[in-house]
């Protein structure tokens, strides 16, 4: 894509398990559902859509030797995302079941090889990519004991190579168990992305546009992603912009946020303003909830 240097994604490569549900979850009996597997992992998806957009991007990974990893790598590699993806034998390649029922979904998580990435791995994928621009971190990568070195390392490996920085906030039922931490792991970065959830966790119950000021003491820029109500961007030196999101009909969530990310990170790193990449986030936000799965074209 013109004017966007390469992105290099670090984070994790999923098994979807998408069981779209007839109704609300019966414990302890049987709800019937649609039920697809697909690839996932909030790093790979946003790999999958900015290559989608004709971004340059590497992603940065583990999957287990098995055959789930070598068929996720293949799905990546097909789309155009350059894959540097360590694989570890004797570790299973990440799986989330994701449970999908009005616009809501729940997530049942085995993070599997995605624990083995290393900070050397890290390093060695960006010594690979001289022509990288900018780094994007899931945070699943810090919110895992495991893999905290290499989120860590990511970090700290952009800011000595001169590249901008995002970081996308992840999960907030992780944060909440991290604590105040997260938020000295991702201090200056240039731009944190949260979600409602993850916004009230880091920031407390304000109104979005208060949250995102907030953050700003730790994140140069912050975008609170709110659904279907929209999209908050607020600048440490004051500038508010808000977004309306396109009204479509939902088939899945899934992926949403990621998309979401791609778009707003293609058209910033492009240089448009943040109406305008506000604006290609919520485009891209809304094509992904129309399609069951997390990648481009369903």
């Amino acid at each position: 894509m013109s004017g966007v240097p390469r992105v290099v994604v670090v984070g994790d490569v999923i098994t979807d398990v998408v069981a779209m549900l007839s109704g609300p979850l019966a414990t302890g009996s049987d709800t019937a559902a649609g039920i697809r597997f697909s690839g996932g992992g909030q790093a790979a998806n946003t790999a999958a859509w900015l290559a989608g957009q004709g971004a340059a991007v590497t992603l940065v990974a583990a999957v287990g030797d098995d055959e789930t990893g070598r068929e996720r790598v293949a799905e990546l590699t097909r789309v155009g995302v350059d894959c540097a993806v360590e694989r570890h034998e004797g570790y299973p390649t990440g799986t989330v079941i994701v449970l999908t029922h009005d616009g809501e979904r729940t997530m049942v998580s085995q993070r599997g090889a995605n624990l083995r990435l290393t900070a050397r791995h890290v390093d060695a994928a960006l010594a690979a990519a001289p022509d990288a621009g900018h780094l994007h971190l899931s945070a699943y990568t810090l919110l895992d004991v495991a893999s905290r070195g290499a989120g860590l390392r990511a970090l700290a490996a952009a800011r000595e190579r001169g590249l901008t920085v995002s970081v996308d906030a992840a999960s907030a039922a992780p944060l909440r168990r991290v604590g105040g931490a997260f938020l000295t792991w991702v201090r200056d970065v240039d731009l944190l992305l949260v979600n409602s959830d993850e916004a009230t966790v880091l920031a407390g119950g304000l109104d979005p546009a208060a949250q995102a000021r907030a953050l700003t003491a730790v994140a140069h820029r912050v975008v609170v992603k709110r659904g279907a109500a929209g999209a908050v961007w607020v600048e440490r030196g004051g500038r508010v912009e808000a977004a309306a999101a396109p009204g479509v009909a939902v088939v899945d969530v899934t992926g949403a946020g990621d998309a979401f990310a791609a778009g707003l990170l293609t058209a910033w790193l492009a240089g448009a303003s943040p109406g305008a990449a506000l604006a290609r986030a919520g485009d891209l936000g809304a094509l992904a909830v129309t399609t069951v799965g997390a990648r481009p074209g369903g």
